[in-house]
């Protein structure tokens, strides 16, 4: 009998140690989870950041883009305009008519 009562001591013993490490486990599980969330929040957050400062550059740029493709557009007119003779663009919206090298026939170079 005596036998038995130790028998089932230890085995209460082994059933309690197991109880602890199980507990401690799930203990630890949850604060991992919970800092596995903080982190996934962290990054969500960063990324947040990192998109609203990249649609800022990329709009700066396209516009600062925008200004430069002007400015050489405006470069272009003038100097298409002096290859031409100097006449000013009419600014009614209509085409200039009067005879521009591109309608004149050119002779092939030799």
């Amino acid at each position: 009998m005596a036998r038995k009562a130790r028998g089932a001591e230890a085995a209460d013993a082994v059933r309690g140690a197991v109880d602890r490490t199980f507990q401690a486990t799930v203990g630890q599980a949850q604060i991992t989870r919970e800092r596995a969330q903080e982190l996934v929040d962290e990054l969500t957050g960063a990324a947040g950041r990192v998109r609203a400062v990249l649609d800022d550059v990329l709009v700066q740029s396209a516009g600062d883009d925008l200004r430069s493709l002007r400015e050489e557009l405006r470069a272009l007119e003038r100097r298409v305009r002096a290859l031409e003779g100097g006449a000013a663009p009419k600014r009614d919206g209509a085409p200039v008519t009067r005879g521009s090298a591109a309608n004149k026939k050119r002779e092939p170079r030799r």
